[in-house]
């Protein structure tokens, strides 16, 4: 039988206790170690797409992520982070999210859930309520992947190059329609910063009007103050320039946002939850993996039956 993904949570953790490992290969050393039939190995979720018990050690992973027991050293790779191993140290019999609510990360991750790696089908911890309908669970599953992956994006963005956050907001801009098909509506970026401008974007076809670019890759707890806003309108002054969009995978502190209603210009704050807001919505760094259509009785059609 193919064990539950909290089930997962501990045997996960362990196989990387010491150093950073291959997500397929533990799944592989799992699978062996739990004595799982090769029929069991290669049931596949509903969908087809995805291995179930692969998608289950996915879902424990990635909740130990939100826990702050795992860190992701690089691409496809895991490793137990120190209060990972401070917990195993401590021989628990079993890892779930129950234990896990003991992290304030964690329960922030859960509270993201209304605002999820992209695995297939969500782990409901409980019914939304004791008597809630199918399409209510099926919603509070989407929601929770959701939050999955846009938790799963960040992380990716923050450690990744400058270049490449530089390269992904021209994608995002390009994707959201600004400048129309021209290959060079988005510009700049990737260059050394032009007097606290990091790249310009047109906000039409023919680049009548454009849109300055301020970006910082920092980290969680690094947040925008209000001096960088300050700035970022200095430099926008400069160019003489009525709009501008800062970026950030991090925060904006209260002052920051209250600065840049106070200097009057149309300065658009996006933060590292909004970044991966506009991600998923606009399929940059991620895809879409099913559509899944609900349908309902048409009562008009059956009027007079």
């Amino acid at each position: 039988m193919i064990p539950d993904y909290q089930s997962l949570m501990l045997p996960v953790l362990q196989s990387a206790e010491k150093d950073a490992v291959q997500t397929k290969d533990v799944i592989a050393r799992l699978a062996e170690q739990l004595g799982l039939s090769p029929e069991e190995c290669a049931e596949l979720l509903p969908s087809g797409k995805q291995r179930t018990f692969d998608n289950r050690v996915h879902w424990a992973k990635t909740y130990l992520k939100q826990a702050g027991l795992l860190s992701y050293p690089k691409r496809s790779f895991f490793v137990a982070t120190q209060e990972g191993r401070k917990v195993l140290s401590q021989s628990p019999d079993r890892i779930d999210n129950k234990f896990l609510d003991q992290y304030e990360a964690f329960q922030e991750f859960k509270s993201r859930k209304g605002s999820s790696n992209s695995s297939e089908i969500a782990p409901l911890e409980a019914p939304v309520e004791q008597d809630a309908t199918p399409d209510e669970i099926l919603r509070a599953a989407h929601s929770q992947i959701n939050s999955a992956l846009a938790a799963d994006l960040l992380e990716r963005v923050r450690t990744a190059s400058p270049q490449f956050f530089e390269n992904l907001i021209v994608d995002l801009l390009l994707a959201m329609g600004y400048g129309g098909t021209s290959e060079d509506a988005a510009r700049a970026l990737g260059q050394s910063g032009d007097n606290g401008i990091d790249g310009v974007v047109d906000q039409d076809p023919l680049g009548v009007d454009q849109i300055y670019i301020q970006a910082k890759r920092y980290a969680e707890s690094n947040n925008i103050g209000a001096g960088d806003i300050r700035d970022f309108f200095g430099a926008l002054n400069l160019k003489k320039a009525q709009k501008g969009i800062f970026f950030t995978t991090s925060a904006f502190s209260s002052s920051a946002t209250q600065t840049a209603k106070d200097l009057g210009m149309r300065i658009v704050l996006i933060d590292g939850n909004q970044l991966t807001k506009l991600m998923i919505r606009y399929n940059i760094g991620c895809r879409l993996e099913e559509t899944v259509h609900l349908k309902r009785v048409d009562d008009e059609f059956f009027e007079g039956a």
